[in-house]
């Protein structure tokens, strides 16, 4: 079925409202791909933590109409590959390059491997943030949300390329004051300045204004934009404004083995996973909804309510944003790309891992009744995490649940291509954005760019983004992959012993379920091969004291 027969109209016999009753999204002016006269404006939507299936043009219950009207007038990509965890895509992202050339080779804290090269926790001097090369292409550079590239002014934003940005330290904290999950606050930035939280604010809302506010103080200069809209939401803590509390209470009530079943089922509908995907194994700490009580159950599903209604939330803001530049007339020349960072998380840190002390101090999850206002500290955990997709387990791990994640491209250099199955990863942006503008890497630069533009992919030129000869290798908290084509290595633990490694043919088993390397000992040792080049070309090591959130 083509996906845009179900845009705007998620197909689920659960679903809170009839599809005539939804909202519809912004209405823009349809573009067709076009040859841009001048260099066209970039906007770049990240979401945090969102799961694959858990927006509208997905076939979620979740209303995402703006999402969806985006998708609508441009091409929703289905196979689009992050890293596992939020710091080292991001890293991926910025650099166009492997997360240990970029200095961020581990997301979590190892006192052995800590400031030594590919672990320095900030960007690396081995790589060129592409905002600094865009602004040196004429472009004002923008962001807000979450940074998590670095821990001291020295690395913050502005050293980054961005002439304003407003953003948060560190990989989450409090959707309304400055609250994090640790001992200490969270930590802001204003245009590289030191700040605090504005009382009150509302995360997804406050970035958006910021945003806005950039482009409104430099609107009568005539220059082209590079937005880097990295919203926190639907990043735990799971909180939501009061008057959105109860925007999808009752949704869930049939519990999580449902939802994920009835995502499967919808996925399929819209084009975006075969038809012989089946449900993958689930993580092992998941437990049946039926075996909990009534009231872990209640609390259970506010959890979902609240995540969906973070999504809707983030939905309403970037129609916001697409709204005012449609009102600006900027619209029609501006690349818009929309992307998750990684699968859904599925780490419950009130409870468990290392900052239950620290949080419960903070915040107090008893009563049911305040879930989901601002001295509440909720994630999804495992069982919801592993409901947003029909891919095997979730972030942190370098399965397919762990690594792929949303992606929806519109404008005018994009051809109106209802669904591309065509692999990709996050380090392609990066030459993208450069090619758009006309720019690019410097040639004198030790390690050059991994990743290849999308552009001829998104005008429809070309078919993919990569030779059929692409490997991919990625490693993080001693969990790796190799990717050639639809042959996967994956290791979870301990990845740098050989026999460590499973293959999977992920045309025959998308869920990652049967080990092939005894049987096509030839792909399995040419890949085990690359892996061996790789870690010595990126500097990837084994990380003795890793730390697990768990």
């Amino acid at each position: 079925m083509k996906l845009k027969m179900i845009v705007g109209c998620a197909v689920s016999i659960l679903s809170l409202t009839a599809c005539n009753n939804e909202q519809p999204g912004v209405e823009v002016d349809s573009v067709s791909p076009t040859d841009v006269t001048r260099q066209p404006n970039l906007l770049l939507i990240v979401a945090d933590d969102l799961g694959f299936a858990d927006i509208g043009v997905h076939g979620s219950r979740i209303k995402t109409p703006n999402l969806d009207a985006l998708a609508g007038r441009g091409t929703v990509f289905s196979q689009f590959h992050t890293a596992p965890m939020c710091a080292p895509t991001r890293a991926m992202l910025l650099s166009g390059n492997n997360n240990h050339i970029a200095g961020i080779g581990n997301q979590l804290p190892s006192k052995i491997l800590d400031n030594t090269p590919g672990f320095e926790h900030h960007l690396s001097d081995r790589i060129v943030p592409f905002p600094k090369l865009l602004q040196e292409a004429g472009y004002n550079t923008y962001m807000a949300g979450k940074w998590h590239l670095g821990y001291s002014t020295q690395y913050s934003p502005a050293s980054a390329g961005f002439k304003h940005s407003w953003a948060l330290e560190d990989g989450g904290g409090n959707h309304f004051d400055g609250r994090g999950f640790m001992a200490e606050d969270s930590r802001y930035y204003d245009d590289g300045k030191l700040t605090s939280w504005p009382a009150r604010q509302y995360s997804t809302d406050f970035y958006t204004d910021e945003i806005i506010s950039y482009l409104e103080k430099d609107k009568k200069e005539d220059k082209p934009f590079f937005i880097y809209a990295a919203y926190t939401s639907p990043h735990w803590p799971l909180q939501v404004p009061e008057d959105e509390l109860n925007r999808y209470k009752g949704a869930y009530d049939e519990g999580y083995e449902a939802l994920r079943k009835e995502n499967l089922q919808n996925l399929k509908k819209a084009g975006l996973i075969p038809e012989n995907q089946t449900l993958s194994e689930l993580h092992p700490t998941v437990q049946p909804w039926r075996s909990l009580t009534a009231d872990e159950q209640a609390r259970e599903s506010r959890k979902m309510e609240l995540y969906a209604a973070m999504v809707s939330n983030l939905d309403d803001n970037i129609g916001r944003l697409l709204e005012y530049l449609a009102e600006r007339g900027e619209l029609e020349n501006t690349l818009i790309v929309f992307m998750g960072d990684n699968g859904a998380a599925p780490s419950d840190l009130y409870n468990r891992g290392p900052f239950v002390k620290a949080l419960r101090n903070k915040y107090n999850n008893d009563d049911l009744a305040d879930y989901g206002k601002a001295d509440t500290f909720l994630s999804l955990s495992y069982p919801w995490a592993e409901a947003s997709a029909p891919f095997k387990y979730t972030k942190g791990y370098t399965t397919e649940g762990g690594i792929r994640a949303p992606f929806i491209a519109a404008g005018p250099m994009v051809r109106d291509d209802s669904v591309n199955s065509a692999y990709f990863t996050v380090m392609d942006l990066a030459p993208t954005f450069l090619a758009l503008a006309g720019t690019t890497y410097p040639q004198n630069q030790k390690h050059p760019l991994l990743g290849t533009s999308l552009v001829p992919m998104f005008s429809g030129e070309t078919a993919s983004a990569h030779a059929d000869d692409y490997v991919t290798v990625l490693d993080h908290n001693n969990r790796a992959l190799v990717r050639q084509g639809n042959w996967k290595l994956v290791a979870q633990e301990d990845s740098y012993a050989e026999n460590g490694f499973a293959l999977y043919n992920l045309m025959d088993d998308p869920a990652e379920s049967v080990d092939v390397k005894d049987d096509f000992p030839d792909f399995y040792h040419s890949l085990i091969a690359a892996w061996q080049n790789k870690t010595q070309q990126y500097g990837i090591k084994a990380i003795p004291d890793k730390v697990m959130m768990k």
